[in-house]
């Protein structure tokens, strides 16, 4: 096995590993621990969590496309205190690095669960997921409003000092994705996920009706990664100093590798699990390996090092 230091920080939080799960696509890690271990990853970034227990949206809500899939699950899942009561001690158990992702429909909603959340020991950092509908502001999503991420981001920080790296999980379906990102960043946040899904529709020509019973979902998978890339690259030009958490469509090492080269310090493997359980790990081997032989050292070498190979070029 090549030896390459895979060791990388986000934020405050030092982890052994770059590759994550990605919120939403692996629960709270318990599926997935069946087939490997959990502390041989970067760490697990839960489904996003709310106050209350939500049941989501109605079936059908999930839909294949061409190299992705669509979703529109709507946030399922137990609530903030069974999660802390059931999910946290599974994965402490596990031995697994925590990254707690939150989601709310109104500010003080993130501020609520970031003061539960304050004090629990065990946690590396809180993804702060403001891709949501604000039912306060006539349900404009919060990362397409850059006051409104503003006042998330800012809120949470009040809430829990300076205790955790605040994660802010940016949304790609704005036109100035750099403009909410400095916002954020000066609002608190210590690191930025990029991306989210990115929002599409697929309808039924046999039936003539959307496929989806919310009729629009977040499209993930393979479709999607250039547009990540993208993204991580115009983002990490800007805030060279911010680290990026990448994601969106990584399906093998080489993936994985052109996010960390466009400026992200971990990446996060969602869509992938679900055709192989073990898509993580195998991605993080085929990492190692292939930073070995592009002659990196380190993980933390490689980091952005496209913008580096542009300046040299270019002189």
């Amino acid at each position: 096995m090549s030896s390459v230091d895979l060791s990388t920080t986000l934020g405050n939080a030092w982890f052994p590993a770059p590759i994550f799960t990605a919120s939403g696509c692996a629960s709270s890690g318990r599926e997935l621990s069946q087939f490997f271990e959990l502390h041989s990853i970067g760490g697990v970034v839960t489904k996003s969590v709310m106050s209350k227990a939500r049941h989501g949206r109605p079936t059908p809500r999930m839909a294949e496309t061409p190299s992705g899939m669509l979703n529109s699950i709507g946030l399922q899942g137990p609530g903030i205190d069974a999660f802390l009561e059931k999910d946290i001690p599974f994965l402490l158990e596990k031995k697994a690095r925590i990254i707690v992702s939150i989601a709310g429909e109104t500010v003080e909603e993130y501020s609520t669960l970031a003061r539960k959340l304050r004090g629990v020991s065990g946690i590396s950092a809180i993804e702060v997921n403001i891709s949501c509908p604000n039912v306060e502001n006539r349900g404009l999503v919060f990362a397409c409003d850059p006051e409104a991420s503003r006042r998330v981001i800012d809120g949470v920080r009040r809430t829990i000092g300076g205790e955790l790296p605040i994660i802010a999980k940016l949304s790609p379906d704005v036109t100035d994705l750099v403009h909410i990102a400095k916002g954020v960043v000066e609002a608190g946040a210590d690191a930025l996920a990029l991306i989210n899904t990115v929002l599409g529709m697929v309808i039924n020509v046999e039936t003539m009706r959307p496929q989806l019973a919310n009729k629009t979902g977040g499209l993930s998978g393979p479709a999607i990664r250039p547009i990540a890339v993208r993204a991580i690259y115009q983002v990490h030009a800007a805030l060279p100093k911010v680290p990026i958490l990448g994601m969106g469509g990584v399906a093998s090492g080489r993936d994985a590798f052109e996010m960390i080269i466009a400026g992200a310090s971990g990446v996060s493997v969602g869509t992938a699990s679900f055709g192989n359980p073990n898509a993580i790990p195998v991605i993080q081997n085929e990492l190692r390996d292939l930073l070995a032989a592009k002659g990196f050292s380190s993980l933390r070498e490689a980091i952005g090092y496209a913008h580096r190979i542009e300046v040299s070029d270019g002189e």
